[in-house]
């Protein structure tokens, strides 16, 4: 067998926010706590006071290197993924990230497509590598804090939005974890569904005596669907099979099959949510990271890859194993798959 020349990740690094318990804490969030305990998550995390995505996201990154026995000056690229409202408008958070490691001259570029931001950002690496000879370390930055001036963490999307990063030193050849390919599927006539109605360019301000959370997201689902319990239902349906659709493409692309997964590692969604994904892909739950998501909380674009290695320090993935990285990202609405070989 030659060497591959897929890139694989040499090592990881994860920072996450203060870890809180989800029944403590639901009544702080919403009027009736048990619509959020119902979800079926223990925990979540929320970055203190101060901590911003940027700092996470350093954190993440300097442990990825250190593990890595990699500097900053071997960064070849530097790909940062961020799935919520950023630290500042019109400002990069790739270059932040980049400077608080004392880069200086490594390209990087910025993706924002929500929570599926790891997709995109996995296929620039592996890209890069494919287009550019020099091109040979990359490190990948996922990073998601919620901005509660914005959104509701436990009443946005139907489920507990987590604050955490995760970094990935990825590198041209190397024989784990290697990343083989990816498909996605976007239907716009869903691009309006959970938008934030205020703080943007087009409605900068929100009216006189409203705020900027006055607007539920799942409110304006609602209504783009004329409140008809029929047509949200197939949306719901076609989520999940939309999902499995873009899993078995992902892996026509690779010359795999479902037959040969192991695991499916999805966005860190409700436990309802896991049992639909399971059954549309024909695998049983206990091989998701359904049990995972319930102590992380859904942390945007950091989700698959954070559950990808924890499920590796667990012992519950062995070299050669086909891992499916799963996610629905709105607005959008986006699906995404991206096959690993461990």
């Amino acid at each position: 067998m030659g060497t591959p020349t897929e890139p694989g990740i040499v090592a990881t690094g994860m920072a996450f926010g203060e870890r809180h318990g989800v029944p403590a804490t639901a009544a702080d969030y919403v009027p009736d706590p048990e619509t959020v305990t119902a979800l079926g998550y223990d925990a979540y995390h929320r970055a203190a006071p101060g901590v911003t995505a940027t700092d996470l996201a350093a954190r993440a990154a300097r442990e990825a290197l250190e593990n890595a026995d990699v500097t900053v000056a071997d960064l070849d690229l530097i790909v940062v993924g961020n799935s919520d409202v950023p630290d500042y408008l019109g400002w990069d958070p790739s270059a932040a990230v980049a400077r608080s490691l004392g880069a200086h001259g490594t390209p990087t570029v910025l993706f924002t497509q929500a929570c599926a931001a790891w997709s995109p950002a996995l296929d620039h690496a592996a890209g890069a590598m494919a287009l550019s000879p020099g091109v040979d370390t990359v490190l990948v930055v996922l990073v998601n804090v919620v901005s509660e001036a914005h959104s509701n963490r436990m009443d946005f999307n139907g489920c507990v939005a987590s604050d955490g990063a995760v970094a990935a030193v990825v590198r041209r050849g190397h024989p784990r974890l290697r990343r083989l390919s990816s498909a996605q599927f976007t239907n716009p006539e869903y691009a309006d569904l959970f938008r934030i109605e205020y703080g943007g360019a087009a409605v900068p301000l929100p009216p006189p005596g409203r705020g900027l959370r006055d607007v539920s997201p799942m409110a304006s689902v609602y209504r783009h669907f004329g409140r008809d319990p029929e047509r949200f239902q197939a949306f719901m349906k076609e989520i999940t099979g939309r999902l499995a659709d873009v899993v078995d493409e992902a892996l026509a692309r690779a010359g795999r099959d479902r037959s040969e997964l192991t695991r499916l590692i999805h966005l860190n969604d409700n436990q309802q949510t896991f049992r639909a994904v399971a059954d549309a892909v024909g695998l049983p739950l206990a091989r998701t990271n359904a049990e995972l998501a319930r102590s992380l909380g859904h942390m945007g674009a950091a989700d698959q890859l954070v559950c990808l290695w924890r499920h590796i320090e667990a012992g519950e993935l062995a070299l050669g194993d086909l891992v499916a990285l799963t996610g629905v990202a709105s607005p959008g609405m986006h699906w995404f798959c991206t096959i690993v070989e461990v």
